[in-house]
């Protein structure tokens, strides 16, 4: 009982529920082990005893949580209005260059008129701004706080719902949006700290409806890539597809920075690091000292081998060889490097280091590092494995030109990420460029070495066995420390959406129920002896929405497979969009039958397929059933899988005749794909995403999950039907890609039309 008390106190599960009629308890090892991660210590039954009363103690002497929330024109927190009446509350304000707000202090003895909202702000500091000055409102808790020394800031599935929230009292005047510090002092002396989090109510949202393409970059080449798809073919997908087919977004895989390696790991959800993107996916000419780098050989020459790179993949069947790629790529920069910059250019650069910091100053190092020591610090020197050792400090000394060098293939990516963006509003866009934030870091990169306070050692993210996959999945990431995170005032998580949202249009969140709770996996065990951690979901909703809002992006989450239940309500109610996918949406509490698309929610990204997914073409044959079966990974036999999957397939096609949306009739390949699209236009998502290669007919999944080297996740170009990649130029001519889009968004407009761009 000492050690469940305990593992509740600290948000660590003693049991999950698989599935609604299903309870499995957690080994006491396991919960033992995620405590220890934790610096809870629960080895012995008389340590389960001390921390258990430390845990009781503090928990009872708190004022207030480390991270408070409070949601802009909403009931205030219990925490808040359980202070006892006359504590003196002292917000200092995030933007310490705003206008202050004026000092208040609304005593018991003398009450006034409630003042709230943003109309208090704005009439006391002068400013419509969403930040105040350094100056602290200090408030009296007046005649309607409660007494009492409650915290309870409503996490969990609850958050956003409600939960835990009073009244607004009179003496609370709103504080702008932002991330303050909130201090306060009750009658008998106690004082307590804490962030105060102030977020609008809900996230940006997209457009009544809108539709775009959801493409790997890397897998989109043009005849200038260097072997694989970069940026620049993104802005010029964005533009042409905004343009000439009305889409509305282009999404694409996380282009967070990888871990080199020999080779690279290409999965793009396991990179060094979320905040900063990879340079390999510079488009190198359009850098502007390109042009004045004195060696025109050499570029010439490296030019040459990326030319005969792209041709291999594109013409001779070759993989995508991300490695081939950046070491040509890298040694372009390097003579790019040595262009000096002219003076706005300097100028622009200075800003961008400055805006980005300790954050951007450690990840430079940990890349110089790399190419000395390797890609995994925990095999660095002893005192290069603490990034504020002294040892490490006179490594950033010495490597001050390599350190440099990474800085300023951040910003050129940077800066061809907003490129990207610019473009798609450009030619009309409505969301433009969506981004996908990756669920973790790999342990040896340049995030873990550098944010080693917030993250869980001996532990790694996964999920719990399922329907699915029976033994559980071990994703190799570190989580971050829950305790750490609320401690900070989520700064790393702050600081990591505002990098991300900067170009972005909107931001996917992979595992977007990792914001209320995650599988942690002790390291050395089988994902089957994990546990759940959880989170404060309202703080994490809280951060995401703020940053967002800051952003003017939209938010969605993949919020797929087994969901803790009030999670999807969570979200909604914060305006963060779900993922439904047309195969996974059937009448699973009544008939099983495909759902009907009235049937389908509103706030949701509605696809067909996704890059985890088999494409359309692979699901009408029977192709992707093969595959498996040829790897190995089928749980029955070939000839049940087979069946039971064209029964499924059977059935919706079956639906979609009925609807009328199939009038092509049966055995037409591309009539059934067009008809799942004309089906997602009959439901009221938002936001309706076509899988690039199943314009093209293409058959091959981008990534088999459960496969490492048996199958070539992450390495395919885009191709069509018989397998033959297409570039860049021929999808844009590309006749099927046009017959789908057709009938997906018909345009009464000639060609030639050009949307106004947006102001």
């Amino acid at each position: 009982m000492g050690l469940s008390r305990l593992a509740a106190l600290h948000g660590v599960a003693t049991s999950y529920s698989p599935s609604a009629d299903v309870t499995v308890a957690v080994a006491d090892d396991t919960v033992v082990a995620v405590l220890a991660a934790l610096g809870v210590d629960a080895a012995t039954p008389e340590a389960v005893r001390e921390s258990l009363a430390a845990a009781e103690s503090s928990a009872a002497a708190r004022l207030l949580p480390p991270t408070l929330v409070v949601w802009a024109g909403e009931p205030l927190p219990r925490a808040l209005t359980a202070l006892p009446s006359g504590t003196v509350l002292h917000i200092a304000l995030e933007d310490a260059g705003s206008p202050p707000l004026p000092r208040l202090s609304v005593r018991p003895d003398r009450p006034e008129p409630a003042v709230s909202g943003r109309a208090a702000v704005d009439a006391g500091a002068g400013t419509g701004t969403d930040t105040g000055g350094n100056t602290a409102a200090d408030v009296g808790a007046g005649p309607g706080a409660d007494s009492g020394t409650g915290a309870d800031s409503g996490t969990g599935a609850d958050a956003g719902t409600g939960a835990g929230v009073s009244p607004t009292p009179a003496w609370w005047v709103e504080p702008p949006l932002g991330a303050h510090r909130l201090s306060v002092r009750v009658p008998d002396g106690r004082d307590a700290s804490c962030t105060l989090v102030v977020a609008p109510a809900r996230a940006p949202q997209p457009p009544a409806r809108t539709h775009g393409f959801l493409v790997q970059l890397y897998s989109l080449l043009s005849a200038r890539s260097w072997g694989m798809g970069d940026l620049g073919d993104l802005a010029d997908l964005a533009a042409w597809s905004g343009r000439t087919l009305g889409t509305g977004f282009v999404q694409v895989n996380p282009l967070h920075a990888a871990v080199l390696g020999d080779p690279t790991d290409p999965s793009p959800y396991r990179p060094s690091s979320r905040r900063f993107p990879d340079p390999v996916h510079l488009h190198v000419e359009s850098v502007p000292e390109y042009g004045h780098v004195p060696d025109r050989g050499a570029l010439d020459d490296l030019r040459q081998d990326a030319a005969t790179l792209g041709d291999t993949v594109l013409n001779k069947g070759a993989l995508i060889d991300r490695d081939a790629v950046w070491e040509l790529k890298r040694q372009a920069l390097e003579l790019v490097a040595d262009v000096p910059l002219t003076p706005g250019r300097r100028a622009a650069y200075c800003d961008f280091l400055a805006e980005q910091g300790q954050a951007l100053e450690d990840h430079a190092l940990w890349c110089a590092l790399a190419e000395l020591h390797g890609s995994d610090w925990h095999s660095w020197p002893a005192a290069l494995r603490d990034p504020r050792s002294q040892a490490t400090a006179r490594a950033r000394r010495e490597l001050m030109d390599r350190v440099d060098f990474h800085c300023r293939l951040a910003w050129l990516t940077d800066s061809q990420l907003a490129a990207a963006q610019r473009a798609a509003l450009d030619a009309g866009m409505a969301v433009g460029i969506v981004h996908d934030l990756a669920v973790g870091v790999h342990p040896g990169g340049a995030d873990a070495w550098a944010q080693q306070d917030a993250l869980a050692h001996g532990m790694s993210v996964g999920a719990p066995p399922d329907a699915f996959n029976a033994h559980g999945q071990d994703w190799g990431l570190p989580p971050w420390r829950p305790d750490a995170l609320a401690a900070s005032g989520y700064a790393p998580f702050r600081g990591l959406l505002r990098g991300l949202l900067a170009h972005a249009g909107a931001l996917r969140i992979d595992h977007v129920m990792g914001l209320f709770r995650l599988w942690w996996v002790p390291e050395g065990r089988p994902p089957t002896e994990g546990t759940y951690v959880g989170h404060d979901a309202e703080a994490m909703l809280a951060v995401l929405v703020l940053e967002a809002h800051r952003a003017g992006a939209v938010v969605m989450g993949e919020d797929l497979g087994t969901v803790e239940p009030g999670v999807r309500e969570a979200l909604a109610r914060r305006g963060v969009l779900g993922t439904s996918v047309l195969w996974f949406e059937r009448d699973w509490a009544g008939s099983g039958r495909p759902l009907p698309p009235e049937e389908w929610r509103e706030g949701c990204l509605a696809t067909v397929t996704t890059h985890d997914l088999p494409s359309i073409a692979a699901r009408l044959t029977g192709d992707h059933v093969r595959l498996r079966h040829r790897l190995g990974l089928l749980a029955g036999g070939l000839a049940e899988e087979v069946t039971a999957d064209a029964t499924d397939t059977a059935e919706w096609l079956g639906y979609l005749a009925r609807l009328g949306l199939l009038p092509e009739g049966e055995g037409d390949e591309e009539g059934a794909v067009r008809a799942v699209h004309r089906f997602l236009l009959r439901t009221p998502a938002r936001m309706v995403g076509v899988w690039l290669p199943d314009a093209l007919g293409d058959r091959r999944p981008q990534n088999l999950p459960g496969t490492w080297d048996q199958y070539p996740n992450w390495r395919l170009p885009v191709a069509d039907a018989e397998g033959h990649p297409v570039a860049l130029e021929e999808l844009a001519v590309a006749p099927r890609l046009h017959r789908l889009m057709e009938a997906l968004a018909p345009r009464e407009a000639p060609p030639e039309y050009r949307p106004e761009p947006r102001p």
